[in-house]
């Protein structure tokens, strides 16, 4: 019976067990995670915070489906030494797991910029469901939020505290908010409809330190004002986790380098999901995760399957808006485009030639779908590029 271990029980590792599972019924399959519950969305977390859901909503697979799928789950176990000789992993408590085949699916963690004043009480990060608990414990005795950068799930989780009653000021580096998701004109567009919720913008900002004796008071700015704060919130994005490669002598760069198959440089170890650097990209995407883990999952059951990719393309809400965006946003203004406004709606659709190169939709994310599927085929679309929204 093969004995296949899976370290990670987010999108990439629980979708490698089910499909582990789908193709050898019989063999081995656990699961380990550093959390105290099973496969959860980090996408609600959000709604969470805002006390919007309970937190058992959150869960997306029950206890009961991996008895079902005699999946072994060991919950708050966290992996601190593997041998790559010996094919077995250590927890922090002494307890070993062997395995035939490995799947990395770690995820990535919080990146923290070197500010000064992160020590203080009062400042968070958002990755898990740990992390919300104790935002929420913290929220209830503060007044003022400040939220050091404008990346997505950051301004999701700002609406929600916004939800609870506070005031949110939103600190950006960039001099725009989601500049990986959004133009000039699509984020100016955003930031009007927020500001009108209430947030107010401090853009093109450095954050010089975090102020207070002991518990945050406040945020100083670079060559600017301090801003009144009982809570800080830092978005600015993440980092793989990569203390397996360390464990294991795997090769790795921005993420532990993985090829077709999801193979790592070591034939009987895979990784998927936020972890895994395919072909230079890290792809930091759901769908990318659970199409990874099914590949790996694949491949260590003894198949030979290829992964091709994942379109870069994300369809949300973002503080209740629609948005979505794909390909190349062409921010410079550079390429040929077609751009329809109406009110609060904004859509811009790139064009390389005679195929689409990408695409935003703000407020209106009719016919997404369409345009992604017709980028990723490259099909003409020369004779009907007026028809396209």
């Amino acid at each position: 019976m093969k004995k296949y271990l899976i370290v990670g029980n987010g999108a990439a590792g629980t979708s490698a067990a089910e499909e582990i599972r789908k193709k050898d019924a019989t063999g081995e399959i656990t699961v380990l995670s550093n959390e105290d519950m099973p496969f959860y969305s980090r996408i609600r977390l959000p709604e969470f915070m805002s006390k919007e859901i309970p937190e058992e909503a959150l869960i997306i697979k029950k206890k009961k489906w991996y008895e079902d799928l005699n999946i072994r789950l060991e919950l708050k176990t966290t992996v601190v030494q593997a041998d790559a000789d010996k094919k077995v992993v250590t927890s922090v408590e002494g307890k070993t797991f062997s395995y035939d085949a490995l799947l990395i699916a770690t995820g990535s963690h919080s990146f923290i910029p070197p500010i000064q004043g992160l020590e203080k009480e009062g400042v968070f990060s958002v990755r898990n469901v740990e992390d919300v608990r104790h935002i929420l414990h913290y929220a209830e005795a503060t007044k003022d939020v400040v939220l050091i950068g404008g990346g997505l799930l950051g301004l999701e989780c700002g609406n929600a505290i916004r939800k609870l009653g506070k005031k949110v000021t939103v600190v950006e580096f960039f001099p725009r908010l989601l500049p990986r998701q959004l133009d000039v004109e699509g984020a100016q567009r955003l930031q009007v409809m927020m500001e009108a919720m209430g947030f107010d913008f401090v853009l093109g900002a450095k954050t010089k330190a975090i102020t207070g004796n002991g518990k945050v008071s406040g945020v100083l700015l670079e060559g600017g004002p301090e801003i009144s704060a009982q809570m800080v919130l830092i978005s600015a994005g993440v980092r793989p986790n990569l203390e397996m490669a360390d464990f294991l002598g795997l090769e790795k760069d921005k993420g532990i380098k993985v090829d077709g198959q999801m193979r790592t440089s070591m034939p009987d170890v895979f990784a998927a999901g936020d972890v895994a650097e395919f072909k230079g990209m890290v792809y930091g995407i759901w769908p990318a995760a659970t199409d990874q883990g099914k590949i790996a999952a694949a491949n260590m059951a003894g198949d030979s399957t290829v992964y091709e990719g994942t379109p870069m393309s994300n369809k949300l809400k973002v503080v209740g808006i629609d948005l979505a965006s794909a390909g190349n946003i062409d921010t410079e203004n550079q390429m040929e485009s077609k751009i329809l406004k109406n009110g609060d709606t904004y859509k811009k659709i790139v064009f390389s030639d005679k195929v689409i190169a990408g695409a935003i939709m703000l407020g209106d994310t009719k016919n997404f779908n369409k345009i992604v599927k017709m980028m990723a085929d490259q099909k003409d679309i020369s004779q009907i590029k007026d028809g396209l929204f």
